[in-house]
């Protein structure tokens, strides 16, 4: 049992204002796997309060302070890798090798990026009769989910702390433990009293404190459209800036070659990732009509490969955070079936042989762009296929949607992929795989404003002033 009672709040481990705590289910057992404090507005006050009281001096401190106290928490947290792996999936139920392996590599990579980012960033730059100073904007709200905890937790926390602002958490409430041994890894670094805070507890009344605190100067928000509408809403009164990353339905287009089931294969494996509870996976697979037959044997072939079931053994996919979110799973394939789409693979209910856990069937539909399962985000282990005529017309579909976060484009020729890319209204686009954690991520339309991640992600942090003269 993992105890997560107290928040950390300028530079001391703290007990709540008004006592509240809440269970914590491990998703693969649905038993109590710890217990959390639930915060109040009182902890956000007293919170905000150290960071604004800590501003003044961490926002004048020197590049070479912050590397160094960067670096310290580095060290700490290779130090503990395994540890904060473990944590994810107990927390939300990752198998064990994405939990120790992807999970903590990219929160490892985040902090890698800060500290080289912040080696070579101008702060100061003459343009002619003008000096143009980037300034840290002040105190940030961070507002972090449960469906790669470290990942959204490190990539907000690390740049504003490299850019010289201080931070209030609010780490999500399904998923805590990784966080809790965060916060504890930039305590024994050194983080100075006020600089970094964390505070757990509800959205509706953490992330809501947050989002109207007057004292607060920017939110940056990962998670569901109408949260970060509500929360532009509540921060608009305050004129906050407000950075969201929100929800995707990305297009993953396969070209027609001789690679056309090894790719789709790929793309099908890819989506079951997580258990698809990620927010740019490529959950619209779009296929040449002419070879839709063969489209659809090699993603079934490869959705019955996928091994589900407890996330500490050799599986590739765990069960969904919560048993709200397995219903909701369960509710958007009966969706599916209800509006004709074709069932290829899985199905509702759990795998065959596993009676406990919110575990998921790894599902793909033949369906049209126009079904509820093609137009809103599942966030489960759920794929629709989808055929188009000619490369207008795969590109009309992947950008008939409200949505712009990720796409992706696999195929043989590099030219037809890189031009199809370029046409695609989303933020960042994979050709043919290929990873890089400078480049900015973000997206169009109802995904979000705003960009995290590398040299795009410091900017988010910052206030440009001119010097004229």
């Amino acid at each position: 049992m993992r105890n997560c009672t107290q928040f950390y709040i300028d530079g001391r481990w703290t007990d709540p204002v008004t006592p509240a705590t809440a269970d914590v289910i491990n998703p693969a057992t649905e038993q109590v796997s710890g217990v959390i404090s639930l915060g109040s507005e009182a902890d956000v006050d007293l919170a905000v309060k150290a960071a604004r009281c800590a501003f003044g001096s961490w926002s004048q401190s020197s590049v070479a302070e912050r590397l160094d106290l960067l670096r310290a928490i580095q060290a700490g947290y290779a130090a503990r890798m395994q540890e904060l792996g473990e944590a994810v999936t107990e927390e939300m139920g990752a198998p064990l090798s994405l939990g120790t392996g992807f999970h903590v590599g990219l929160g490892a990579g985040h902090l890698q990026t800060a500290i080289e980012v912040l080696e070579t960033f101008r702060f100061e730059e003459q343009k002619g009769p003008t000096l143009l100073v980037r300034e840290p904007i002040g105190v940030c709200g961070l507002i972090t989910p449960w469906n790669w905890p470290l990942n959204q937790v490190t990539v907000k926390v690390f740049p504003a702390l490299a850019t010289g602002c201080t931070t209030v958490l609010k780490p999500p409430q399904l998923a805590p433990y990784s966080a809790q041994i965060l916060a504890e890894i930039l305590d024994k670094a050194g983080v100075p009293a006020g600089v970094f805070n964390m505070v757990q507890g509800k959205g509706s009344v953490i992330g809501a404190a947050l989002s109207r605190h007057p004292d607060v100067d920017m939110i940056s928000f990962t998670g569901s459209e109408p949260v970060g509408v509500q929360i532009s809403k509540d921060a608009a009164d305050t004129v906050k800036r407000v950075g969201l990353e929100l929800g995707g339905k990305s297009a993953w287009v396969i070209l027609d070659d001789d690679q056309l089931a090894a790719n789709v294969a790929a793309a099908t494996s890819g989506m079951m990732v997580n258990a698809g509870q990620t927010c740019s996976a490529g959950s619209r697979l779009l296929v040449p009509n002419a070879r839709l037959a063969e489209a659809l044997a090699a993603a079934r072939s490869a959705a019955e490969t996928v091994t589900v079931g407890d996330p500490l053994s050799d599986v590739a996919m765990g069960p969904v955070v919560s048993k709200a979110q397995w219903n909701v799973v369960q509710d958007y394939i009966a969706k599916g079936l209800d509006e004709g789409a074709e069932l290829i693979a899985g199905g509702l209910g759990r795998p065959e042989g596993i009676d406990r856990g919110y575990f998921c069937k790894p599902t793909v539909f033949r369906g049209t762009n126009d079904m509820v399962i093609a137009r809103e985000e599942i966030f489960g282990p759920v794929l629709v296929i989808i055929g188009y005529d000619d490369m207008d017309d795969a590109v009309a579909i992947a950008n008939d949607s409200p949505f712009g976060l990720g796409g992706y484009v696999s195929g043989q020729d590099r030219d037809t992929a890189i031009a199809i890319a370029r046409r695609m209204r989303t933020g960042a686009i994979w050709v043919n795989g290929g990873f890089d954690f400078h480049a900015p991520f973000g997206g169009y339309k109802r995904s979000g404003n705003g960009r995290e991640w590398g040299e795009h992600g410091f900017a988010e942090y910052l206030e440009v002033k001119s010097i004229i003269g």
